[in-house]
């Protein structure tokens, strides 16, 4: 049987199965689409904006890292310190102390973190949602089908593979597309949620490296050259004392 006369069969129930199944294949290949682009986007513009983060990180200017964020607005990076670097910077600008900042610093960093993780993920549970619903979409269609192909027997009388030849090429056609669209919609959620984890500890990274340059305490070290001077200076008036007593 042609690909034409299997479509010939198809009832309404199976067809609107089928329709809907290529419906959610095409919108699962755009979305797979649009999240890889995007992603690759924010790989490249975060790689080039690591460079100048870590000038900033052994000395560099404050102005050079925001001239750089504004240039890698797509950068997952950037956009944490971006919220750090603005906090610290309005707090100086304002004639306070910046180093009375870090938990308006963190709060900022930590929102901004969130806030591009939401970003990340969106559309994630689309994918989500169509890998796991199509098998059963394509279930349905092959339940329709096997319907039609048993009610063929009735109407022909007779079990012969014209009367039931429809409803199971109906039947596999349907079950085949189902699979068909999960599987591209899982594997890329599956990839897509890795590089967000990916994305995730550089972040944290960023944030952690960016409060600890803008707020680094000096260490206190004690003067060890005057302790043995002192423990001297002990010595010899314990003698002195030993000496007027005799």
């Amino acid at each position: 049987m042609s690909l034409t006369q299997l479509l010939n069969n198809v009832g309404f129930f199976g067809g609107a199965v089928m329709a809907c199944l290529a419906a959610l294949s095409v919108f699962s290949v755009s979305l797979i689409w649009d999240k890889y682009r995007r992603f690759r986007a924010a790989s490249r513009e975060s790689q080039a904006f690591k460079p100048v983060f870590k000038k900033f990180l052994h000395g560099g200017e404050h102005q050079d890292l925001i001239a750089a964020v504004q240039k890698h607005p797509n950068s997952y990076v950037a956009q944490v310190v971006s919220a750090g670097i603005l906090e610290y910077d309005g707090v100086h600008q304002a004639g306070r102390d910046p180093s009375g900042s870090i938990e308006l610093v963190q709060s900022a960093v930590r929102d901004s973190l969130s806030e591009t993780l939401v970003q990340l993920k969106k559309g994630l549970g689309l994918l989500a949602t169509i890998g796991s619903t199509a098998p059963f979409i394509g279930l349905l269609g092959t339940v329709i089908g096997l319907i039609n192909a048993f009610h063929g027997i009735a109407e022909s009388g007779s079990g012969g593979m014209a009367s039931v030849a429809g409803g199971i090429g109906e039947a596999l056609v349907s079950t085949a597309l189902g699979i068909f669209v999960a599987i591209p919609a899982v594997v890329a959620f599956n990839h897509f949620t890795g590089k967000i984890e990916t994305f995730h500890v550089e972040m944290n990274r960023a944030a952690s490296q960016l409060v600890n340059c803008l707020f680094k305490i000096p260490e206190v070290r004690l003067p060890e050259a005057h302790v043995p001077e002192a423990k001297a200076k002990l010595k010899v008036s314990d003698a002195q004392v030993a000496h007027a007593s005799r």
